[in-house]
């Protein structure tokens, strides 16, 4: 089963920018639709960005012009730089994987904590 490890979470200023990045085991990463989603205190999941195997994305509507989601192929590793944070983007932010080769279809990372601070 696919293993997803993010970081690069914290606490930064509104104003400020952080990068999350998120690395997948095996060999199949290639293959997979990479998202991002955030959950925040008294609010559902909900999708930030996505990224297909071909490199189209989507954005939620409150992120776009701010938030750009990128993959690397050759590290398994998916990307979510996220600028211009405010204090409405704090949530716990977890990494996703969609593909067929996935039991399940699916896979969650663990989750980084992202704070921004007004």
């Amino acid at each position: 089963q696919v293993q997803l490890v993010e970081s690069g979470g914290g606490l930064v200023q509104a104003g400020g920018s952080l990068r999350l990045s998120c690395t997948a085991s095996g060999s199949n990463f290639r293959l997979m639709t990479m998202g991002w989603y955030r959950l925040a205190p008294g609010k559902q999941r909900d999708l930030v960005a996505e990224i297909t195997r071909g490199g189209s994305t989507v954005y939620t509507n409150s992120v776009k012009g701010r938030f750009t989601i990128s993959r690397d192929n050759a590290k398994n590793t998916v990307y979510l730089q996220m600028n211009s944070l405010k204090p409405e983007d704090t949530a716990v932010y977890y990494c996703n994987a969609l593909s067929s080769t996935i039991v399940g279809g699916r896979a969650w990372g663990q989750g980084t904590q992202v704070t921004v601070s007004s």
